[in-house]
């Protein structure tokens, strides 16, 4: 079960660093021509997808550091938790949109962290 969560954890990681790093490299402008699923940052300005990229980095780092530092890895569940809740934003972003099927991937990933806080709170501590 560590594994996995090790994986898991690792997995998000990746992911949420590099959306967050494009968040604060890409001007708006280029962030939404990646493709139809980007339009949602027409609801933001500027600063705020600045504060998005920075939340979403920090976060990824609490997925990792702190469990493998080996310093307060109690940090490493609290972190899953924040990026669940980030990611129910993100899933009430898309709703307000009308977005459906890109909102099903955000509660996708809302359950992946879920599970990550639950394995690391209770099934498999630090």
């Amino acid at each position: 079960m560590n594994l996995a969560l090790w994986i898991l954890a690792g997995a998000l990681a990746i992911a949420y660093t590099a959306g967050g790093t494009s968040l604060l490299l890409m001007p708006k402008e280029r962030y939404r021509a990646l493709g139809a699923s980007q339009h949602w940052v027409d609801d933001f300005e500027d600063r705020h997808l600045k504060v998005i990229g920075v939340v979403k980095i920090i976060g990824s780092l609490g997925l990792i550091l702190p469990a493998a530092l080996g310093v307060a890895p109690l940090l490493t569940p609290l972190a899953a938790s924040g990026l669940a809740l980030f990611m129910a934003g993100a899933a009430t972003t898309r709703f307000r949109r009308s977005e459906w099927k890109l909102m099903l991937i955000d509660v996708f990933y809302l359950s992946l962290f879920l599970v990550l806080a639950w394995g690391r709170f209770d099934l498999q501590p630090l």
